[in-house]
């Protein structure tokens, strides 16, 4: 930090820091035991959208860095990690990620594999937000663990079926169990719904 960002209050961004994605298959163990959630499978990566040539460019190159992946999944006798792009009613991009749902590190790997490749084909700016979806077999109940890039902090956010609403008991009980397995974001606002996220 500089002279004048100390005099003036300012501080330094957090640096993002992918690694910390690392920590997500510990949380789905203490998940699991603590309140039942297990993985769902299914994970996705949101970024602000990439137009034209660089969007085509930037699909082409997941796919191929996916599709590496899943040859390699082939060759050890499980199913693959297809990949699907969608954009939601305010125009970010979703890119969805698919493993076995009993194979949390797997998929937490092509999610930082895709953050990685986004950041180093200079899209870091346009990069939003990560999440792994989960379920609770007893109740139907879902819950996502969402991770900030820019802050490079995790929140749950757990919706409620029908309308748009969430279970902020369920969140703060998540935030109270996974203290010790993930940095958590302890500014509440920026617990933002992601209704409708692609892995939800």
């Amino acid at each position: 930090m500089g002279f004048w960002d100390a005099v003036l209050g300012r501080s330094k961004p957090v640096r993002p820091d992918l690694d910390r994605l690392f920590g997500l298959p510990g949380a789905a163990v203490t998940l699991e035991a603590g309140a039942g959630f297990t993985p769902t499978g299914l994970g996705s990566v949101c970024f602000a959208s990439v137009e034209g040539g660089a969007f085509a460019q930037l699909r082409h190159d997941v796919e191929e860095l996916l599709n590496s992946d899943m040859a390699t999944d082939a060759d050890a006798g499980r199913g693959g990690a297809p990949v699907e792009f969608s954009r939601d009613a305010y125009g970010y991009t979703w890119l969805l990620v698919r493993q076995p749902a009993d194979d949390a590190p797997a998929l937490v790997n092509d999610l930082h594999a895709v953050n990685t490749l986004l950041q180093d084909g200079g899209f870091g700016p346009q990069l939003l937000c990560s999440l792994l979806g989960f379920t609770n077999a007893a109740d139907g109940r879902s819950l996502a663990l969402v991770y900030l890039y820019k802050r490079g902090t995790f929140y749950p956010f757990a919706p409620l079926p029908g309308a748009e609403k969430r279970d902020n008991g369920l969140e703060l009980q998540v935030r109270a169990m996974l203290g010790d397995d993930l940095r958590i974001e302890e500014d509440l606002s920026r617990w933002f719904p992601v209704w409708g996220a692609p892995g939800l």
